[in-house]
């Protein structure tokens, strides 16, 4: 069975990166180094939930000397200090999915001591030089808008993969709605409009070919640890889980659009 979102379609993805004329770069490598390749592919994973399948998609990538970011959310079912050493240590960057309006219910000067807390909590683990908003969809607050009062480059951040990044340069894949660059993306897009290299893009398997094809230069691929299964019961969950939350996310989408226009 050829089904997508599976860590045996993941490690086919990752092996046809490897074979491919992209170089993998991690976000701090991107916004630090002064000789990026011409061609590169940087792989981030936000983890949502299910860390120890961030440790097996990490641990994946390591035997195939793939380098990637993945960012972890501060709460007790995803901090795990044992997995965010243990992906650090596969020369992985570790970075904070921050949600901190949301946490403080948009209060920016709480937000911001919440920010700094939880950064040096993973800071006692490894070095964190790159930070990523999470975007619960159900929420009121868009957490990028703490930096329009702060700068995260006084906590020694260097750069924000929403902000810090030229998507007009850079094409933006996201798994988000358990399909490539879904329409049930509430918060994770970058507001630009597909081209029709995009467009054409709707499954796994659409993007091993263009990852063959190489006319995208720059590639930028999101992948959440917790959408791709290693059995079949836990992707059948998966899927009928996240067709409710579709629904529910059109709902929201809808109700975004009715209200602007």
């Amino acid at each position: 069975m050829n089904l997508d979102f599976t860590f045996t379609k993941y490690k086919k993805l990752c092996e046809k990166i490897v074979e491919s004329e992209y170089t993998t770069l991690t976000f701090a490598q991107y916004f630090s180094s002064k000789n990026i390749p011409n061609k590169f592919i940087i792989l981030r994973h936000d983890v949502d939930r299910k860390p120890e399948n961030a440790l097996k998609m990490a641990e994946l990538e390591n035997k195939l000397g793939i380098k990637s970011t993945y960012y972890f959310r501060s709460i007790s079912q995803v901090f795990k200090p044992d997995i965010i050493k243990a992906i650090n240590d596969f020369n992985h960057e570790i970075g904070y999915h921050y949600e901190v309006l949301d946490e403080a219910k948009g209060d920016l000067e709480n937000a911001i001591r919440i920010f700094g807390d939880a950064l040096n909590k993973f800071r006692e683990i490894c070095d964190v030089r790159t930070i990523c908003m999470h975007g619960n969809p159900l929420s009121s607050w868009d957490n990028r808008n703490l930096w329009k009062r702060y700068d995260f480059k006084d906590f020694g951040i260097i750069g924000e993969p929403y902000l810090s990044i030229d998507y007009k340069e850079t094409v933006y894949l996201t798994d988000t709605g358990r399909s490539w660059n879904s329409k049930f993306s509430v918060k994770d897009n970058v507001n630009l409009n597909a081209s029709q290299a995009i467009e054409a893009i709707k499954n796994t398997d659409d993007v091993i070919r263009a990852i063959i094809k190489g006319n995208i230069e720059h590639l930028c691929i999101t992948a959440h640890p917790n959408r791709w299964s290693e059995s079949f019961g836990a992707w059948l969950k998966e899927l009928l889980w996240q067709n409710v939350k579709n629904v529910g996310k059109a709902g929201i989408i809808s109700s975004k659009k009715t209200f602007y226009d």
